[in-house]
């Protein structure tokens, strides 16, 4: 029992860790990797809206970076759907595979 007090014993000892502390202390460290979301000029916002409306129309490939708190995604593919209601795009990357993208969360457009 004494060989536990000293030194560092009584940190050795207590090494458990409850999986609900474990948890809270992974999504801190996640949480402060989180950044903030670029703003926009009204310039850029109708570059990239100009780049879309042209991958609609002449049916061009265009690759659109999508804002994410992590890490942004590029994604590449064909608009076929525009939805001004909603403000969506539909990307379509084959035939079956298509995801819809909100127009704010839209960060850069290359044709």
């Amino acid at each position: 029992m004494g060989k536990k007090l000293e030194g560092n014993g009584i940190w050795e000892s207590s090494r458990m860790i409850l999986p609900e502390h474990r948890e809270a202390y992974l999504r801190l460290m996640k949480e402060q990797g989180r950044r903030g979301k670029p703003t926009l000029d009204d310039q850029e916002m109708q570059q990239i809206e100009q780049a879309i409306v042209v991958s609609y129309n002449e049916r061009k490939p265009i690759t659109l970076r999508v804002f994410n708190p992590f890490d942004d995604e590029e994604l590449c593919g064909l608009v076929t759907v525009i939805n001004t209601s909603r403000r969506e795009v539909k990307l379509s990357r084959g035939e079956e595979d298509f995801s819809w993208i909100k127009l704010e969360e839209i960060i850069e457009a290359d044709i």
